[in-house]
């Protein structure tokens, strides 16, 4: 009994990160991908009042309102996103991670790019794009209030929308652009 219970939690975990890491995956007309980075910038602005100078100051900026990841020792994450260059839409992206680890769960996230110069920009926008295993993301939480951290010209902030993850894990980011 014990051993079937054990394989219908495994089945059942499986397919929580099949789901999960499909959440951000869905593919979304243009003008509900924009609008809903409007509003997670709106809420971004609004709550963490310091990243509005980020978001004024930057040369360009991705943003990715729904991004689902789901982990059972492998992990999977999707979402798509807008690109903004001087405040102005100019195209599309898809975000694609995966990762290995001791890592169990699933989450829901905004992740946002900073590109701090224009090297930075035209290389996310040559097409295909990875962000390495070593790159790290703030996590904004209440009491943020510092500078973000470039690496090769690249920030990266993320906010937590929902579920619940534990683990260890190493990967990388793959994203795609799409111009208008």
């Amino acid at each position: 009994m014990r051993v079937r219970l054990n394989s219908v939690y495994k089945f059942l975990m499986v397919l929580l990160v099949l789901v999960l890491a499909s959440c951000g995956s869905a593919k979304k007309t243009g003008d509900d991908l924009v609008t809903d980075s409007r509003q997670e910038k709106d809420m971004i602005e609004r709550n963490y009042p310091v990243m509005a100078d980020h978001f004024d100051s930057a040369v360009g900026y991705a943003i990715f309102p729904n991004v689902g990841k789901g982990a059972y020792v492998i992990g999977g994450a999707s979402g798509n996103g807008t690109v903004y260059e001087n405040g102005n839409l100019i195209g599309y992206a898809d975000l694609k991670q995966i990762d290995v680890g001791l890592q169990i769960g699933g989450k829901a996230f905004v992740e946002v790019l900073f590109f701090e110069n224009e090297q930075a920009l035209e290389k996310f926008k040559s097409g295909s794009y990875e962000l390495s295993a070593n790159a790290s993301a703030v996590i904004l939480d209440e009491g943020f209030s510092r500078d973000l951290e470039f690496q090769d010209g690249v920030a990266i902030v993320t906010v937590p929308k929902g579920g619940a993850m534990a683990g260890i894990s190493v990967g990388g980011q793959r994203f795609e652009f799409r111009p208008l």
